[in-house]
């Protein structure tokens, strides 16, 4: 069966001859797998993510959707981002409606796909609130529900809960991984919060800087829904750290930092 995503030796640098951003990347991902791109700031996460997305173009190697080189960005592929992008004048249903937009759909259909992933995402009864009536962790789930009503392949998130406090955080990765494991999604999500990677991933792939590169794979052996608690996410956890402290210690040898 043909992955749903293949990167293929992609490297990135943003000037002719400059530094490389990222380096000789390659992976594949099956259809309804999470996978986190787990590193520090600078490492080339979100460069990675807007290559995949199409948003950006690639130095040399290529990423494939299903067989076909992604050039462009498409519906087939969306982003979903920290700042949530919600238009302020428009009300929830309409910001939801609003990825449905040059879509062959009638209007009745618009609105009836974007009340269906409302409810999904449990803001039914807010359809008509403006975001700016809507906690920030009301506004995210209106973003997501926006890309669900896509029914797009992959969905890419870059730190999409990185500003929210921690109990809000918990609590939109639990309806995530709900909705994932139903809708059988696939999504690549990037990160820098171990535990968040531990209790949405299948797959972790841990990138290091200078230039960026998959520095390991990690695949999560653990059913989902998991504890944070548990000893086997505690050992995941560990590796993880461990994993961290040796590209340090790699990048103090070869730099002499």
């Amino acid at each position: 069966m043909t992955p749903i995503v293949s990167v293929e030796q992609v490297s990135k640098s943003y000037k002719e001859q400059g530094p490389l951003v990222l380096h000789n990347i390659s992976f594949d991902i099956e259809k309804g797998e999470v996978i986190s791109l787990l590193g520090k700031s600078g490492c080339g996460k979100s460069t990675l993510l807007n290559c995949i997305g199409g948003f950006e173009d690639t130095n040399t190697g290529q990423v494939l959707l299903e067989g076909t080189v992604v050039k462009k960005p498409s519906k087939r592929c969306v982003m979903l981002m920290q700042n949530y992008g919600l238009l302020p004048w428009r009300s929830v249903l309409k910001n939801v409606e609003l990825g449905l937009e040059g879509m062959e759909l009638s209007k009745q259909e618009m609105t009836e796909r974007a009340k269906h992933y409302l409810e999904m995402v449990g803001l039914a009864d807010n359809a008509s609130a403006l975001p700016s009536e809507l906690s920030g962790g009301m506004q995210q789930r209106v973003a997501i529900a926006r890309a669900l009503a896509i029914q797009p392949e992959v969905i890419l998130m870059d730190e999409p809960f990185g500003a929210l406090d921690t109990f809000t955080r918990y609590y939109l990765q639990d309806e995530l991984m709900q909705i994932q494991q139903r809708e059988k999604m696939t999504i690549i999500l990037v990160t820098h919060d171990i535990d968040e990677a531990i209790y949405l991933s299948d797959r972790i792939l841990i990138m290091k800087p200078n230039p960026g590169e998959i520095h390991k794979e990690i695949s999560i052996q653990m059913a989902k829904p998991r504890d944070r608690s548990d000893a086997d996410f505690q050992h995941y956890r560990e590796m993880i750290f461990k994993e961290f402290q040796f590209t340090n210690v790699k990048a103090e040898i070869e730099f002499n930092i």
